[in-house]
């Protein structure tokens, strides 16, 4: 495979104009892409039956042949990235590649086809994959109590949050501040401010780390739980996270762990053990179900036998009685939080994870991690010096650069991560931390080759090295768009609108 640099040298400088006509623009009087057999049931009058409800016109659809509808659609996928093309590099949002084994289990009949209301006697099978994957997280973050309901990350979050509400008030002392940390999700607290509490902020230090002593300076009676992703959006574990979960429920508050960046310690270290009292998973991100595309997710959590209590119902239970194993369903739980989900969360990412787990056994979660961590100290290894690296502290999963080598020739991150969109790869994370002044943010994952990842190092590197491009992207269907405008002037309809022939 030549180098990238060399391939874009041999290519034209301009961009490529690619206009995708809208269907209604492409549309042709007569056009048709289906065939209808002719009507064998008696025609029905459509006004009689709705009444005033009726159109009174047909509406106005674009009038094409099914390969021009298969076409266009075909092309508009092309202009997107994918996990399926090449590395994505997006540090703290894991987008490792999917097994298709999970997916095709998933969508296998025996368990796609399953409906909520189908009574729990015909639903065994699908109960005991439920409750095997249940005891299957527990056993990743040393924690007794678990809920598969919350559909995404920061719904688990705001799940975790409202059962720590409950528990502070049940104990007759209601409690209104959350802790968090600089380096922190930004749905953490967001979350917090949705739950009904006040945020108060701290600061890590030099060495990537929140310390005992910024906690203790805001650590009250106040003080419902602290917030820390761990290891945190710097890749760096937290290292005095037990001794602060100790500050913490001294004082009778709890720790919440986010779990957003847990595909760095599966097999390595436990949040029960240090103390945590909520996390919650993103089963996209560490246990490799789909990702992005608004859904479905899954945002499961665990939590301290302080908190069992409070987890949402319908409760799973597992009941056996005369060698028999059966799965039933509870909602006998005075103290609990209440149904935070339909039915009872999204059971496709359920069956997707479990294949996931079942497959790789705890040795292979384990490798999971270190393969991870391998990767991205690879990374760091490779781009060490031709990036900055404002925290020097080991890095786990992910790597944190920036750009204060090159602010000085008029390249900054916004413009390294355009002109990485050039050579046909998704750049990394950007500006996030926010701690972090002109953050590059690296997560190669477990699953990327040693061949792909020199590719992206290679890409790179060219990039830092021929700063002169201002507009990048510019081999792409789209050059850069005016962000702020199209967020201020969000336009979802094509002028055209529905016109009348």
């Amino acid at each position: 495979m030549e180098h990238t640099s060399e391939f874009l040298r041999r290519t034209t400088s301009r961009s490529i104009v690619l206009e995708e006509p809208v269907l209604f623009d492409s549309s042709r009087p007569g056009a048709c892409g289906i065939a209808l057999p002719p009507l064998d049931v008696p025609q029905v009058d459509v006004g009689a039956l709705f009444g005033a409800a009726a159109r009174e016109e047909d509406p106005t659809l674009p009038e094409l042949s099914e390969p021009e509808v298969v076409r266009h659609f075909t092309r508009l996928s092309t202009w997107n990235y994918a996990i399926d093309l090449g590395i994505y590099p997006l540090g703290s949002c894991t987008m490792k590649y999917n097994p298709r084994l999970n997916e095709e289990i998933a969508r296998s009949a025996a368990v796609g086809e399953a409906h909520p209301y189908d009574p729990v006697e015909w639903s065994q099978g699908h109960l005991a994959i439920m409750h095997e994957l249940q005891v299957d997280l527990c056993n990743v973050t040393g924690m007794p109590g678990v809920s598969l309901q919350p559909a995404a990350g920061a719904h688990g979050e705001l799940t975790g949050l409202m059962m720590i509400a409950a528990y502070h008030r049940s104990l007759g002392k209601p409690r209104r501040t959350i802790i968090t940390a600089d380096t922190a999700h930004g749905t953490n607290p967001a979350s917090a401010a949705l739950a009904g509490f006040q945020i108060v902020q701290v600061q890590t230090g030099e060495d990537g780390c929140v310390h005992p002593d910024v906690v203790q300076a805001v650590l009250n009676d106040d003080v419902a739980a602290l917030m820390v992703t761990n290891p945190n959006t710097l890749g760096v574990f937290e290292k005095h996270i037990k001794t602060i979960a100790n500050m913490l429920h001294e004082v009778g508050a709890l720790l919440y762990i986010d779990g957003a960046n847990l595909n760095a310690v599966l097999g390595l270290a436990r949040p029960g053990d240090y103390g945590a009292d909520v996390i919650q998973f993103n089963l996209h991100k560490t246990f490799s179900t789909p990702h992005g595309g608004g859904g479905p997710g899954s945002g499961p959590v665990t939590v301290s036998d302080k908190l069992i209590p409070f987890l949402p119902v319908p409760f799973l239970e597992k009941k056996e009685s005369g060698g028999k194993v059966t799965y039933g369903l509870s909602s006998d739980r005075p103290l609990s939080i209440g149904r935070v989900k339909a039915f009872y969360g999204n059971f496709g990412m359920f069956a997707r994870a479990w294949c996931y787990i079942r497959a790789l056994g705890g040795d292979g979660l384990r490798q999971v991690s270190e393969n991870a961590i391998l990767n991205a100290n690879y990374i760091r290894a490779q781009l060490k010096g031709s990036l900055h690296i404002p925290v020097n502290a080991p890095t786990l999963h992910e790597v944190v650069f920036n750009d204060k080598l090159q602010r000085d020739s008029g390249l900054d991150t916004t413009k390294i991560a355009k002109r990485l969109i050039d050579y046909g790869m998704h750049p990394p994370t950007v500006h996030f931390p926010l701690c972090v002044r002109g953050a590059i943010m690296i997560e190669p994952t477990e699953t990327e080759s040693l061949s792909e990842m020199d590719r992206f190092v290679g890409a790179m590197k060219d990039v830092l090295a021929s700063p002169g491009v201002e507009r990048a992207p510019v081999r792409v269907p789209r050059e850069r768009v005016d962000e702020t405008k199209a967020a201020r002037e969000l336009k979802l309809r094509h002028p055209s609108g529905f016109r009348k022939n």
